[in-house]
Parts: structure tokens; C-alpha cells; sequence
């Protein structure tokens, strides 16, 4: 069976606790919501930090809100080596042990963090209802064929089945560039 999905391509970002949101931006800040992102409840926020590293500095970079129990950082693989950041692993969202970690500089202040950098796994966000309609579950991972000029396949696509989740691809913006994609073209899910 195969099924087709739109993609999100998604550029360096970080994820903020609250506790480094009151360190970077002061107490009491709250996340100020510029955009809403394809999956409910997710909003790129006005406010940016500064990623520091051992070998250079990616000034601004947007936060992702809501505030989460963990910080976490999420980069490209070209973000890390410009950063100076060796062996950044590729993860699933949230699986931050044993990752690197780097300086956020906000406003208000600096967090050093000791792990929590990640290059994200190429994943499928999916509703339990699309789960069930498509013959898949959570963890499953599939293929993904991309069409056109410069076609081809991506391996290793994880799925994310939950109740809060809606139908879409996410790559990091490396992959879709390399494989010619924009936000919302359609992808053929193949297992």
C-alpha cells in the first residue's frame, strides 16, 4: 500500500523549558506566537536566540513554541559543522542522551547546555486515524519516493501516530533542497 503525504521542511530551531525561557528572556516571559505551525498546538515564536558553539555562532535563531520539559536544539547537518559541533546524532524528537551541547545567548541571559543538540530523524506525523486508514502504527518506518527532476527516495522515514498529531512530513531544509521540495508538495509513502 502506498498513500501520499504532504512536507514541511523545517529550519534550525530550538525548543525552550520554561526554565530556560525565564533565563534567556526573564521571569514571567511567555512565547509570543508569530505563526502556527501544521501541527495543532505548534507556533514559531517571535522570540530568537543565538546558538553559540566551539568554532562560531548562528545569530537568531527562532524558537518553537510551546514550552517543552526539555530543552532541545534542533540543527542541520552544515549547522554543525559551522557551529564546530562533532558527531551531532541524528534523533527522534526528544532523545537527547548522549548528544552535544552548546551555549543559547537571549537578552536576558545565557544557558550552557550539556547535551540536547540534534540533527531530527526525517519523520511522518499521522493521526491514529490515518494510521489505521494507511496500515501503519507508531515507530513503523517506511520509504518516501519523491517525484521530478530530481527524484528519489528517502529510507529510514519514522512514523509518529498520536491523537493530537495532523497528516505531514517533516525534512530538514538540507534534505528537501537536495531532493528540489517546498513546503506542501506531496510525497508517496511507500513501505
Amino acid at each position: 500500500m502506498s498513500f501520499q503525504v504532504t512536507v514541511g521542511l523545517s529550519n534550525k530551531h530550538v525548543h525552550l523549558s520554561k526554565e530556560h525561557i525565564n533565563i534567556l528572556y526573564g521571569e514571567g516571559h511567555e512565547l509570543t506566537c508569530i505563526k502556527d505551525l501544521s501541527q495543532p498546538g505548534q507556533y514559531a515564536c517571535d522570540e530568537k536566540v543565538d546558538l553559540v558553539g566551539p568554532k562560531g555562532t548562528l545569530k537568531g535563531v527562532r524558537i518553537l513554541g510551546p514550552a517543552r520539559p526539555e530543552t532541545q536544539v534542533e540543527i542541520s547537518m552544515a549547522d554543525g559543522f559551522a557551529l564546530g559541533l562533532k558527531d551531532v546524532p541524528v534523533r527522534d524528537s526528544g532523545n537527547t542522551t548522549g548528544t552535544p551541547g552548546l551555549k543559547l545567548v537571549g537578552p536576558c541571559g545565557e544557558v550552557e547546555l550539556e547535551k540536547g543538540v540534534i540533527v531530527a530523524s526525517r519523520h511522518i506525523h499521522m493521526h491514529t486515524t490515518d494510521a489505521e486508514k494507511f496500515g501503519v502504527k507508531d515507530k513503523d518506518v517506511v520509504s518516501v519516493k519523491v517525484g521530478g527532476q530530481r527524484g528519489l527516495t528517502f529510507d529510514n522515514v519514522l512514523i509518529r501516530v498520536s491523537d493530537s498529531f495532523a497528516l505531514d512530513m517533516h525534512l530538514d531544509v538540507e534534505e528537501g533542497n537536495a531532493a528540489g521540495l517546498k513546503n506542501g508538495d506531496a510525497v508517496e509513502v511507500i513501505k
